[in-house]
């Protein structure tokens, strides 16, 4: 671990004295030991009190108190390091956004970061307090050294005394105990160097974020990112069964109706006869638009039948030749199937848009739980992911699934589209 003022200690020994550094180290450590004090004084209190009343239940949820006392002062510590350590800590815990008391509790003493955090607290409120008093003191001691003439001048002359039964009438009598101030300050800006690269690398190695805290997070994000994902193809799935069973049914009889009196008014010399016809016309017209709406949603057929009937219908639809060879030995998970589906739709379009190509073949396998899906099109190739957010978006929606997509588009030609979805995600 890198620790800033050992390196300028170790770079510029001399020069290191009579930089802004020992002003940082003496603010840290001074400031370190006032919240250590205060942290020692909570701890014990939070712990007699805890001991005290455990007899009779509530005691339980004051040292659970206790124990996540660490995540406040973590937080603060973390904050008050960057007066000696420019690069930041990163938090080891994870946002919990909209949770309680209780989520939140359980959460954080299931975490080893939290369990961490306390020991540092610990360490800071007896440890650190300690040595901070004793750096206090000697920085004290050599400051008032420092200005011991001015004092003998201003203040307290044939009082003040450097050695006992001494006192000093003038100030230039206290020009030694200025000197040995002087020494005295030289001495704390290195020991203040030391003692505060000693506390950042304790809290480096206690606060900071490690590698299982970084894991653990991003499986949570991950999860989260999947959650979201459901909660949004059940969402697409509500929305295309009422269009189905609501508006869809609803113009059909309205389309029926039409036709019914369209019948009536056939043979007769009616105005009315040419608007009717008209309106029915319209009322097909919206009937195929909104049938298309609902396949781009989410396609009933992908529900009721599984991916591959879902794309042998899509490639019937496609301006494009597409020969689809599709063979899976069962169902998949819905989310995986709505994934496979859309970079298949996805693909599809971009062919017919950007490709030139007058063939796609679509094949799929499953393969050790793994779902393998190749988009092959022989236009001229050239596609190129990061141009626009298609492809990309198709990437990050495979990648939620712990899947990847490939591209694999060479100028002239052919383009193909590798996914690759484990069904365990």
């Amino acid at each position: 671990m890198n620790v800033a003022v050992w390196e300028a200690m170790r770079r510029r020994p001399l020069r290191f004295a009579f930089s802004a550094w020992p002003v940082r180290c003496w603010a840290f450590l001074l400031s370190g030991t006032v919240v250590g004090f205060v942290v020692l004084l909570l701890m014990a209190a939070l712990l007699f009190v805890g001991v005290g009343l455990s007899v009779v239940g509530v005691g339980i949820v004051v040292l659970m108190g206790l124990a996540v006392l660490g995540v406040p002062v973590a937080a603060l510590e973390r904050r008050r390091l960057r007066l000696v350590e420019p690069e930041p800590l990163l938090d080891p815990h994870g946002s919990l956004p909209g949770t309680g008391v209780w989520p939140w509790l359980r959460t954080r003493l299931r975490e080893r970061a939290t369990w961490r955090e306390l020991g540092y607290s610990l360490a800071l409120g007896v440890v650190f307090t300690a040595t901070g008093i004793g750096f206090t003191a000697l920085l004290g001691l050599s400051l008032i050294l420092t200005a011991t003439p001015v004092i003998v001048w201003a203040i307290a002359p044939d009082t003040v005394m450097l050695v006992p039964g001494r006192p000093i009438s003038e100030p230039v009598a206290a020009l030694p105990g200025s000197a040995a101030g002087l020494l005295g300050l030289l001495v704390s800006a290195y020991a203040g160097g030391l003692v505060t690269g000693a506390q950042v690398w304790v809290a480096q190695a206690l606060l900071s974020a490690r590698d299982e805290d970084l894991r653990s997070r991003v499986i949570e994000l991950t999860r989260s990112r999947a959650r979201l994902i459901d909660a949004f193809e059940a969402e697409r799935r509500r929305i295309e069964r009422d269009l189905h069973d609501g508006a869809q049914q609803q113009l059909v009889a309205l389309t029926m109706t039409l036709g019914l009196a369209e019948m009536e008014l056939r043979g007769q010399d009616s105005p009315a006869a040419p608007l009717i016809s008209r309106a029915r016309d319209e009322a097909r017209q919206a009937l195929d638009q909104l049938r298309s709406l609902v396949r781009g949603i989410h396609p009933q057929v992908l529900t009721d039948h599984g991916l591959p009937a879902a794309v042998a219908e899509l490639a019937l639809r496609n301006p494009i030749p597409v020969h689809v060879d599709i063979d899976l030995p069962h169902r998949l998970a819905p989310a995986i199937e709505a994934t496979a589906y859309f970079t298949i739709t996805e693909a599809l379009t971009n062919a017919s848009k950007h490709s030139g190509a007058d063939q796609v073949t679509v094949v799929g396998r499953l393969q050790d739980d793994k779902l393998t899906l190749l988009i092959t099109d022989n236009g001229h190739g050239g596609a190129d992911p990061a141009a626009g957010a298609g492809l990309q978006g198709l990437a990050d929606r495979v990648a939620i699934l712990k899947g990847r997509l490939v591209v694999t588009s060479p100028v002239g030609g052919p383009t193909q589209l590798r996914v690759e979805v484990p069904c365990s995600a």
